[in-house]
């Protein structure tokens, strides 16, 4: 690691500790206009391109409550530059922070060098905010050697203090990939730490305020400072187990819900304005290169998806179905949606990149558990939807886009698996490797649970659900290695962190080997 990155990195993680990221100079307090600090949800980056970055933040000096700026719109320099001191600036500009997306900015700095580091900070009203650290991706075709991404997922605030935020940092990431569920909108699980502070949102003041309340986390907004984000959701981000335009409750009203929590989503996260599209469609799926080495595609597996097959009488959503469940088997079912399949088909058809990296929300691999009554599947993820599978490994075999990669998230368990040509076949070939995440805080499965799932499924190499934390892969051009970082415990702040294992891929000999 170079020397100034060791110490942004260092400095960022003590100030975390304390809440904070950047003092206010004396000059800049005695120049504010604000009743509290503006900058209290931090900032953030995202969606890095060899030329640009997405720069975020929201002002909000009651963070808990409305924002306290009301209708007042507010004019904020943004200033990206070369080096920690900001000598050397590198692009500036005013924008402007308006009421109507709570004084939310997303800033899309173009004209940036490839595959370099910078520093950016906001400022407004005689206030600075902390300062953050980015890259750009690398150019096009450009000889990379190297990539690391941080996998995380499933953060319920109530359930767990965010200290696996806190050794990502440490970690030094070039990306986090995110795949969902970022905030949660219901209240759930044992010994809670801490509580959120509304009741379960359905409007979008209320999605504003769920996820200000997690952005105060200063764990969290450590994360957001170090490195550029590239962002999925799941279902909480909405409510849980929701399919396209029906939620588990069969609420008649569920798109208004959806189009708020949607709203809130962006106005949070440092995604592209160009992700909102007519008709309330906010389009998450896209690819991001990072030179010759790797094409990360991301998913989104909620909007577009058809409902679950056999869902409870009287409900919508997730149940555990058995070889009765025929819908399951329905060929037309999608989880993306036919314009997403369509699209991911010809981007890996397209790729030249060295590794394919499918970013994407849940467990890919099959993991139905068997009994002595048939094989049990629960219908909310890819093995509710098998035909939908089937299409991508097809798209993966005629495409022979160079060293699948399939991250994910979702089951609150660590699963390490080899993706075979036929979901469930283990004697067709290995097309692809399987790298699905535990979560930052949220409860998962217990052993029993996660035990049954790799005794019936031989593809599952690991499977664990009793820890939380999140996934280190680093990317090279002859192999790419993961490994399971999982902390002491959720349930105190200053908790250790530690690898509980390691895999590695090798360029052009698809499946996982312990590293």
């Amino acid at each position: 690691m170079r020397p100034l990155r060791r110490s942004f990195l260092a400095r960022a993680f003590a100030l975390a500790a304390a809440g904070f990221l950047a003092p206010r100079s004396p000059a800049a307090l005695a120049a504010r206009r604000f009743k509290a600090p503006p900058f209290s949800l931090g900032i953030a980056s995202g969606s890095p391109t060899a030329e640009g970055i997405v720069l975020w933040t929201r002002l909000a000096p009651e963070p808990l409550g409305d924002g306290g700026l009301g209708d007042e719109s507010i004019e904020v320099r943004w200033e990206i530059a070369h080096d920690e001191k900001f000598a050397r600036l590198a692009r500036s500009g005013t924008a402007r922070a308006e009421p109507g997306r709570a004084h939310a900015l997303h800033v899309e700095v173009a004209g940036l060098e490839p595959a370099r580091e910078y520093f950016y900070r906001f400022r407004a009203g005689g206030e600075a905010s902390p300062i953050g650290r980015t890259r750009t991706a690398p150019s096009a075709g450009a000889d990379i050697a190297g990539l690391r991404i941080a996998l995380a997922s499933c953060q319920q605030y109530e359930q767990g203090w965010f200290t696996a935020h806190r050794h990502l940092v440490a970690d030094a990431p070039d990306l986090v990939a995110f795949v969902g569920d970022y905030i949660y909108e219901s209240s759930w699980g044992r010994e809670h730490v801490r509580k959120h502070h509304i009741p379960e949102p359905k409007t979008l003041a209320a999605y504003r305020q769920r996820y200000a309340q997690y952005k105060t986390d200063p764990d969290l907004q450590a994360a957001h400072a170090a490195a550029p984000w590239l962002v999925t959701w799941d279902d909480h981000e909405v409510a849980n187990d929701y399919a396209n335009d029906r939620g588990q409750d069969l609420d008649p009203r569920f798109l208004e819900r959806r189009a708020a929590a949607y709203r809130a989503f962006f106005e949070h996260l440092p995604i592209r304005p160009s992700v909102l599209h007519p008709g309330g469609e906010v389009r998450l799926y896209g690819a991001h290169g990072w030179g010759s080495l790797a094409s990360l595609l991301v998913l989104d597996d909620r909007q577009y998806r058809a409902h679950q097959a056999c869902p409870r009488a009287g409900r919508g959503g997730s149940n555990t179905v058995g070889p009765a469940c025929e819908d399951r088997e329905a060929p037309g079912r999608t989880l993306l949606g036919a314009e997403q399949e369509r699209w991911l088909d010809a981007a890996l058809a397209e790729s030249k990149a060295r590794w394919n990296i499918i970013v994407q929300q849940t467990l890919f691999a099959t993991a139905g558990r068997d009994t002595g009554k048939g094989r049990l599947h629960w219908t909310d993820g890819w093995d509710g939807y098998p035909h939908a599978r089937a299409r991508l490994l097809d798209s993966l075999a005629r495409s022979k886009a160079a060293n699948p990669v399939i991250l994910g998230g979702d089951v609150h368990a660590n699963y390490v698996c080899d993706v075979h040509r036929e979901a469930g076949r283990p004697d067709t070939p290995i097309v692809a490797s399987e790298f699905c995440g535990t979560s930052i805080t949220s409860q998962g499965p217990d052993t029993k649970r996660t035990n049954a799932v790799r005794e019936s499924n031989p593809h599952i190499h690991f499977a664990d659900g009793t820890r939380r934390g999140y996934v280190l892969l680093d990317f090279k051009r002859g192999v790419a290695t993961a490994k399971l970082r999982v902390v002491d415990s959720v349930k105190q702040p200053d908790a250790g962190v530690a690898t509980i294992a390691s895999f590695a891929v090798e360029a052009g000999r698809p499946g996982v080997k312990p590293a």
